[in-house]
């Protein structure tokens, strides 16, 4: 089956989401990455925050996970980043592609 790796995390702002998204292409940790403003609610150390942020969308091969995780973990300005993921069934064209982008 041809499987592609969706992640997705979130940044405080569009400078830093854009940033992390150009270094994640430059290093071949991602093929495309989509950033989207979102609004967000929720509670951090007793208090409710309500946020605008960037939503980033990571797509990538899921041989790459860990890396793209820590990755993350290390350029994400948050305390906890958000970092949510999932393997898709995909189209083979897609995967193709992605294969020959990201090898290194």
């Amino acid at each position: 089956m041809n499987k592609v790796l969706l992640l997705t995390t979130t940044e405080s702002n569009k400078k830093r989401s854009k940033r992390i998204a150009k270094l994640l292409i430059k290093k071949k940790l991602a093929v495309c990455v989509s950033l989207k403003d979102i609004y967000s609610i929720y509670e951090w150390e007793g208090k409710f925050e309500e946020v605008e942020e960037v939503e980033i969308i990571i797509k990538s091969e899921p041989e790459l996970k860990n890396d793209l995780i820590s990755f993350l973990q290390k350029k994400i300005s948050y305390d906890v980043p958000q970092i949510l993921l999932k393997k898709f069934n995909s189209e083979k064209n897609y995967v193709k592609w992605i294969k020959r982008t990201l090898s290194k």
